[in-house]
């Protein structure tokens, strides 16, 4: 199974496509500083199979790659974080200790 991620900035949202099918999104909001992650959600037949962690992982290395820092309102993108500590660098407001 493959999953490909990629930005739909038109709809401000993180597509994760599952040999060709849509399989969830992570939803932001964008300024010139900062994304804010409002929402994630996978479809429920894609549910774990890992498709929530690539979205969170792609776009966070591709916030990373703009130089945004990055504001988790959603919970699985906070929890993603809080589980995956070498994103804490680009969290907005928080230290990397």
């Amino acid at each position: 199974m493959a999953i490909e991620v990629h930005d739909v900035p038109e709809e401000k949202y993180f597509a994760a496509v599952v040999d060709g099918a849509p399989a969830g999104r992570a939803e932001y909001l964008r300024t010139p500083e900062l994304i804010v992650f409002t929402h994630t959600e996978v479809d429920p037949a894609f549910e774990g199979r890992g498709v929530g962690s690539a979205l969170a992982r792609a776009a966070l290395d591709q916030a990373r790659e703009w130089g945004l820092r990055v504001l988790p309102q959603c919970p699985f993108i906070k929890g993603y974080i809080e589980r995956h500590r070498e994103y804490v660098d680009i969290v907005y407001g928080a230290n990397a200790d």
